[in-house]
Order: structure tokens, then C-alpha cells, then sequence
């Protein structure tokens, strides 16, 4: 797809689902698209436009290398400067909120103050359902309930004459490809929302979705869109990039008001983010940067985003030093070191039983734990320094000393990819968050 400008918004016209607003830039080099070019198309988007209020819901800090800080920061000045009042809230989900080193890091000189922090169990309003039955077609039969559709009331606010959601598109475990919609419902939504589509995900099977658009997770965020979220001032401002060397590299930027922009962003983040390997890897090594994984949650970034690469009777290691916890919150936390890492079958059995009601009211918990195990597959060991061994073991997962296995799989002389480390092959991954590893040969069956 060439770059491409077109059909920017009008003085005083903020977007709605009909409007025909398209802003996509994609680089023409593997060095990305420069800063000013980045910033200009930002700002084109918003150009003429009378605002008072603005709500920015850009993602955490466990998205850094999405740019979104970088675009908040541009969208917060220039509409401050312009006297407009700009609120900024962070998509959390079910994560802790930003703290202040992280907010400086990512977003720069926004006052830490004007960070609002999401709930999701209780900042949220209810504003319908996904049907059961229409559920029930998209996922084979597998999940027949419905879902209700909640969000955070000030995403409903009339004040605000423009909602801004920025954010990477990138392969998702449990939606398929990120961001756009799932920003909205999972990012600023509510616990029926969080966890059900999670479990439906679960249930329907990741590896059928991980890389892949119109899965049933993001059909029924769009059917939520459609159906609840049309009549919304929201402006979608979506990045694809890749950081091989810890810097953020912008491939792609599209900014739009509608599904379109979802689906063009897709294209190229399928091209950039998706690194297919001939054959499954026997032995691969994942470094989990201390300042963004502090906990297993996050941390199986690693197990999902490597499952499909992973050979049968393979070997995953962990490299955690900054992981210090299992759950984002007290109560996945103490879900997780109730019912650990085991399996599928055995998450859904425990999930059945009648006595297990804790499990069945946390369903985004019982499928992070479905997500986070190899199935036995392939064995997964955590090298930690802040949590003990004894507590990696005790949820599943293999454990060992990180100082031990970092001095022999050092992350400062490992390269990304493949390696050779005393006669062994070792493929090495400085940081999973921002990409799918695939076995070309399995993919291909």
C-alpha cells in the first residue's frame, strides 16, 4: 500500500461513523516514517477543528514502544496551547495504574495530575449486550452466552467534543490483532466484557486467531462498536512499529474514524510484526525488560506470542528479572497461585466445578492461566531474582536463579534470532511484546 493522505476532516466537524476522515502514512524505508512527518499528519487530523474538551485514552506503559506516548504528548500541547481542556486516561484493562516514572517515561511533560486512572470494576456503564445467539455463529457453537457492553462513563460524556484512541496494531492472543475497538472495551471497559471475551478466545482457541483479523473476539468488539459506540466523537490514531534495537521504529501510522483504518493497519503489521521460522525451535531464549514486566501476567507474553514457533518437546526460558508477582491485581494474583499454569483441560475442569465459583466470576483469570500454559507441549521455565523459586513452581512453570542463566544466555551479547551457545542453537527474543514467532512448516500444513 502506498502512502496516502486523503479526505481530511473540516473546520468544526468532529468524526462520526459516517465520516469519510482517512489519514494513512506508511514508510517507504525500513527506518520508519521521521518524527515530522508523524507529527504533521497528527495534527492534519485535528486541523480547524473547534474544541473545548478532548479525552485522550492512550495505552499503558506495557505498550511503550506503540508511540502512542509520544502522539498523546503531541495531541496534549498543541490542544492546550489552543485553550482546550485535554483529559488523558490511560487504557489500562485490568492493569496497575501508570505510576509516575512510568508516566514521565512515556509520556513525557504531561502533569502527572491530568493521568486519570481507569477502574474497570467500577468506573464503567452499561450499554447493552452482544447477543448470545449471534456469540454462539461466530465461535462454532463453543460460547452461547452474551456479553454485556460496558465502558467508561466518561468515554459516554457529552462534554468531550473528541475522543482520541491511540494505540499499536499487533498480534493479540486473545483478540487476534489488537487495538481499534479492544482499546475502547477492554482497555477502558468492564469486568463482563474483560472476561468473557477473554474466555471466548480461550475457548475457541488462540492459535486460531493469534495474527488474524475478524476473529470472533473482534467481532464482537465491532459489533459493539456498531451497535453502541456510532454515534461517539472517536478518532482512532493506530501505529505499527517494530524496536529491534530497543528504539521505536514507526512503519505505519492510519488514522480514521471508522473500521478502515483498523483493517489497512493490519495489512502492514501482519508484514512487520509476524516472523515466521523454517522449522520449530528447539531451545529459545526470551528477555523481559525490568521496567515493563513485573509480573507473570504480563510476563507470558512470552509463552503466547513463541507457542506457535516453539518445536514439540522444546524449551522456552524466561529471562525475568523485573517480575516480582503473578497477577496485575490482588485477586488474579491469588487466582493465580490458587489454580497455577496446567493445562487447558485442566483450568476448564477446574472452572466447572461447582466449588470454584471464584474462578468462574474472574473468567479473564481462568483464561490468562489456559493462555500461559504450553499445554506440555513444551517446557517453560521462569529465571527470576524477585520472586522465589519455590513460588514459580508452585503455580506450574519450571523455575531457575536469573543470574545463573542470564550469565550463560546473556541479553547484552545475544542476537535476535538465531545463535550458538556452547555447540547448542538458541534462538533469542530481546523482547516479545511486539511480535508473533510462527513455525513456517506447521503454518503451512
Amino acid at each position: 500500500m502506498s502512502p496516502a493522505l486523503c479526505c481530511p476532516l473540516t473546520a468544526a466537524s468532529p468524526p462520526t461513523a459516517g465520516c469519510d476522515m482517512e489519514i494513512y502514512k506508511v514508510a517507504a524505508a525500513d527506518g520508519g516514517l521521521p518524527q515530522a512527518e508523524i507529527e504533521q499528519a497528527l495534527l492534519a487530523a485535528i486541523d480547524g477543528m473547534e474544541l473545548k474538551n478532548v479525552l485522550i485514552l492512550p495505552p499503558d506503559f506495557t505498550r511503550f514502544h506503540s508511540g502512542a506516548g509520544y502522539i498523546t504528548q503531541v495531541y496534549y500541547n498543541a490542544l492546550t496551547q489552543r485553550g482546550c481542556n485535554v483529559d488523558v486516561m490511560p487504557a489500562l484493562g485490568t492493569h496497575a495504574p501508570v505510576s509516575p516514572e512510568q508516566a514521565k517515561a512515556m509520556f513525557g511533560d504531561i502533569p502527572y495530575e491530568k493521568l486519570i486512572a481507569h477502574n474497570w470494576r467500577t468506573d464503567v456503564v452499561k450499554l447493552g449486550e452482544v447477543p448470545g445467539d449471534y456469540i454462539s455463529r461466530i465461535t462454532d457453537g463453543l460460547w452461547r452466552d452474551s456479553v454485556s457492553v460496558e465502558i467508561n462513563r466518561r468515554v459516554m460524556d457529552e462534554k468531550y467534543d473528541l475522543i482520541i484512541s491511540p494505540g499499536q496494531v499487533v498480534p493479540h492472543e486473545v483478540i487476534g490483532m489488537s487495538n481499534h475497538a479492544k482499546n475502547l472495551f477492554v482497555g477502558v471497559g468492564g469486568s463482563d466484557m474483560i472476561n468473557k471475551s477473554h474466555m471466548v478466545g480461550a475457548v475457541y482457541g488462540m492459535e486460531r486467531m493469534m495474527g488474524r483479523d475478524n476473529t470472533p473476539v473482534r467481532k464482537i468488539f465491532d459489533y459493539g462498536m456498531e451497535h453502541f459506540l456510532n454515534k461517539r466523537p472517536i478518532l482512532f490514531v493506530l501505529t505499527v512499529t517494530t524496536a529491534p534495537a530497543g528504539e521505536i521504529i514507526t512503519h505505519g501510522l492510519f488514522i480514521g474514524s471508522d473500521r478502515r483504518c483498523l483493517t489497512e493497519a493490519v495489512k502492514l503489521a501482519q508484514q512487520k510484526n509476524i516472523d515466521f521460522v523454517p522449522t520449530g525451535i528447539k531451545k529459545c531464549v526470551v528477555y523481559l525488560p525490568p521496567d515493563e514486566f513485573k509480573s507473570t501476567w504480563l510476563g507470558n507474553k512470552a509463552v503466547y506470542r513463541t507457542r506457535m514457533a516453539i518445536a514439540d518437546g522444546g524449551e522456552l526460558i524466561i529471562l525475568a528479572p523485573g517480575v516480582e508477582r503473578f497477577g496485575e491485581d490482588d485477586e488474579c494474583d491469588r487466582l493465580i497461585r490458587k489454580y497455577g499454569y496446567r493445562g487447558r483441560l485442566n483450568t476448564l475442569e477446574q472452572f466447572n466445578r461447582p466449588e470454584n465459583a471464584d474462578l468462574r466470576e474472574n473468567m479473564g483469570a481462568a483464561a490468562h492461566l489456559i493462555h500461559g500454559s504450553s499445554d506440555g507441549r513444551f517446557s517453560v521455565t521462569y529465571a527470576v531474582k524477585n520472586i522465589s523459586r519455590a513460588e514459580i513452581e508452585g503455580v506450574g512453570f519450571n523455575s531457575a536463579d536469573y543470574d545463573e542463566l542470564a550469565k550463560k544466555y546473556s541479553p547484552e551479547k545475544l542476537s535476535y534470532g538465531y545463535n550458538t551457545v556452547d555447540g547448542e542453537e538458541v534462538y533469542f527474543i530481546p523482547n516479545p511484546a511486539l511480535g508473533l514467532w510462527i513455525n513456517r512448516e506447521k503454518f503451512e500444513e
